[in-house]
């Protein structure tokens, strides 16, 4: 019997656009060969920002190593947080309903940056904080882990007492999935932007 919903964010409930962050940070001068070596060489710049190894600040300074010209922090940011666009209609009123069967969590894996801005986002649309959505929010550069990490979900299940055969883990990524399903939770891999498209009929 479900008990517990676990809901990824980017892809999911919240609207992606990479191109929009590659685009931005090259017109402040990233060279397309550099980008491509750190995406094809798992550069930790942005994955240490992630598990929290890098404060923000460390982030920029990192970045400015690469980029020419010393821009400022929030052209930085401004460009980082490119990619966040949007929460798809009818998404925060679909979840509301859900917490009247099921208790639903967040796990995300995200930065300080971007939690500041998704969250301005969500509450510039709806009026009141994203948090109010969830029992907890987990984000992975407070948590120390990223999905696919079985630590990652471990922290949810063991901080929210949850039982895995109970709670089913909605993600846009296979490989989380299928970290999830490997520690006995129920599972669903949906295309990005199709939450409510593809969520399955008891769930509806």
């Amino acid at each position: 019997m479900l008990e517990n919903i676990i809901f990824d964010l980017g892809g999911v409930l919240l609207t992606l656009d990479m191109d929009r962050t590659h685009d931005a940070f090259a017109k402040l001068g990233w060279k397309e060969e550099d980008w491509k070596g750190i995406a094809q060489s798992g550069d930790p710049i942005f994955k240490n920002l992630e598990i929290g190894l890098d404060s923000p600040d460390q982030f920029r300074r990192n970045i400015r190593k690469i980029l020419p010209g010393n821009p400022t922090d929030a052209e930085i940011d401004l460009a980082w947080n490119a990619m966040l666009v949007d929460f798809p209609s009818g998404t925060a009123e679909y979840l509301t309903e859900l917490r009247k069967r099921f208790k639903i969590y967040l796990l995300s894996n995200t930065n300080e940056v971007h939690v500041l801005r998704f969250c301005a986002i969500f509450e510039q649309t709806h009026g009141y904080p994203l948090h109010q959505l969830f029992e907890k929010c987990y984000y992975s550069n407070e948590i120390g882990y990223r999905k696919p990490n079985p630590e990652a979900f471990q922290v949810v299940l063991e901080d929210a007492r949850l039982d895995p055969r109970k709670t089913l883990f909605v993600d846009d990524l296979k490989p989380n999935t299928d970290a999830a399903a490997y520690l006995g939770m129920q599972v669903l891999h949906i295309e990005p932007g199709t939450l409510l498209e593809t969520l399955p009929d008891y769930l509806a």
